[in-house]
């Protein structure tokens, strides 16, 4: 039996140094990979990282210019808004005298303290031109009202005290 043993030992001994030269070999190639290409993809993660961390820069296109309409071409809702009877047809007189195009003419929900002119999503411009033509100093976007609830009109203007 003990030479069943003897046996056995020698191939435990050269396993195992056999082991500890590949783990050699393989720690001595990391070395070397490390060293070959480890500045290059140190740079190129360096400079990827820097690049992901700034914030890219935006270059604010200009918006394209609309061309603002025509007044003859702009439709007008004038509501009343000041519980006067009548102050909705003389204004809407004016609306059509400096050329605009007359939508629907009623009343307005609520009294207001104030005239204003409100424009429907990129009318702005067409809202302001309106609002100098007739001298109103408040012009705001389309606020308490759908587009849909103007029944095709551009602007609004509501008759205040």
């Amino acid at each position: 039996m003990e030479q069943a043993h003897d046996l056995i030992r020698p191939w435990r001994r050269a396993t195992i140094a056999v082991s500890a030269v590949a783990a050699f070999e393989l720690m001595l190639l990391t070395v070397v990979a490390i060293v070959l290409f480890g500045k290059p993809l140190l740079h190129h993660f360096t400079a990827s990282g820097a690049a992901a961390a700034t914030p890219p820069k935006r270059t604010a296109a200009p918006a394209p210019a609309k061309k603002i309409l025509p007044r003859d071409e702009i439709s007008v809702m004038v509501l009343n808004g000041n519980g006067m009877a009548g102050a909705a047809h003389a204004t809407a007189d004016r609306v059509q005298a400096h050329g605009y195009l007359l939508g629907n003419v009623g009343n307005a929900p609520t009294i207001t303290p104030h005239t204003l002119v409100m424009f429907r999503p990129g009318y702005a411009a067409e809202g302001r031109r309106f609002a100098r033509d007739l001298r109103v100093r408040i012009v705001r976007p389309l606020d308490g009202m759908r587009p849909r609830q103007l029944f095709g009109a551009h602007l609004v203007l509501i008759v205040g005290r």
